[in-house]
């Protein structure tokens, strides 16, 4: 038998934390509860949950801190639930390490369906399209091993920077657009959120180019999506 997927939620509303948890149990999931920022960061350090729903706005220490202390040394899953719904702070949160953002009020399904998808994009097997290192100049990248590397250094990506990347380096030139590249990565939920891309592109110059400021690999078509270009 598999063993259940664990959740870590931290929300303050008990209400709403209850309402988020029976939903969760009802459908499989593993539920630790925490009411405060404080709390969470405890039980993520002791149990070691597959993914993270953090309220931003919580007692003892937000979610956003909390988001930054886990993304320092741990690659899980992170959703974030707020009130708020403009793009800065959704910028914010995901700059801040969050995979996906949920505005309140948020229907059960909705909640379900980020839910899977995040769980699906971080925990699925990778196609393997390509065995040994390819070369792009002073990047090499290992598809099949997950390995990337920038001037003979390890670089380390989160597992959703690696699809994006790979998504990219398996369309060398091609333009991808917004929907396509969410849909592929992000999960067929999803197709009009581009500032999860700008994000996540920015997030592979910072990574993987010699001058993020003026990106060799990752180019951006304005209004369209992004292409990978191999250099001469």
């Amino acid at each position: 038998m598999t063993k259940a997927k664990r959740i870590l939620l931290a929300e303050d509303e008990v209400a709403l934390r209850e309402f988020i948890s029976r939903n969760l149990q009802a459908r499989g999931f593993e539920v630790l509860e925490a009411s405060n920022g404080l709390e969470a960061v405890a039980l993520w350090e002791r149990e070691n949950p597959h993914l993270l729903i953090l309220d931003i706005m919580m007692p003892r220490m937000d979610g956003l801190e909390v988001c930054q202390r886990v993304r320092k040394h741990s690659a899980v899953p992170i959703i974030v639930l707020t009130a708020l719904d403009a793009e800065p702070d959704r910028v914010t949160a995901l700059d801040l390490g969050a995979d996906d953002y949920l505005t309140k009020p948020f229907g059960v399904e909705e909640l379900m369906a980020r839910v899977r998808a995040v769980l699906r994009r971080t925990h699925s097997d990778t196609t393997i399209i390509d065995t040994g290192f390819q070369h792009f100049g002073e990047l090499e990248v290992d598809l099949n091993g997950h390995v990337v590397r920038l001037r003979g250094e390890e670089v380390r990506l989160s597992p959703t920077e690696f699809k994006l990347l790979k998504e990219l380096l398996s369309n060398p030139g091609k333009v991808l657009t917004h929907r396509t590249l969410l849909q592929r990565i992000w999960g067929p939920e999803y197709g009009g959120e581009a500032e999860y891309l700008r994000v996540y592109i920015n997030r592979l110059r910072q990574k993987l180019e010699a001058d993020a400021a003026n990106p060799r690999y990752f180019l951006t078509e304005p209004g369209v999506g992004y292409r990978f270009m191999t250099p001469p």
